[in-house]
């Protein structure tokens, strides 16, 4: 597999469970009884917090895999 494909496909990923995560959490808020400002908030603290953990995971692994 090439590289480049590795790396962009891994970066959809990461993008598509960020997407999932603000979704999820969003609505979570909503259901708890939160304002429209603060469901948005809240999804996109959760939207911010995948590809942080992503990159530190990554960051993690990077010795490992090289």
């Amino acid at each position: 597999m090439h590289p480049t494909f590795t790396v962009l496909f891994t970066v959809a990923l990461v993008v598509v469970a960020a997407l999932m995560a603000a979704a999820a959490a969003g609505k979570l808020a909503r259901l708890d009884g939160a304002t429209y400002p603060a469901a948005l908030a809240r999804a996109a603290t959760a939207f911010a917090a995948v590809p942080t953990l992503a990159a530190a995971t990554a960051a993690v692994l990077a010795p490992y895999l090289t």
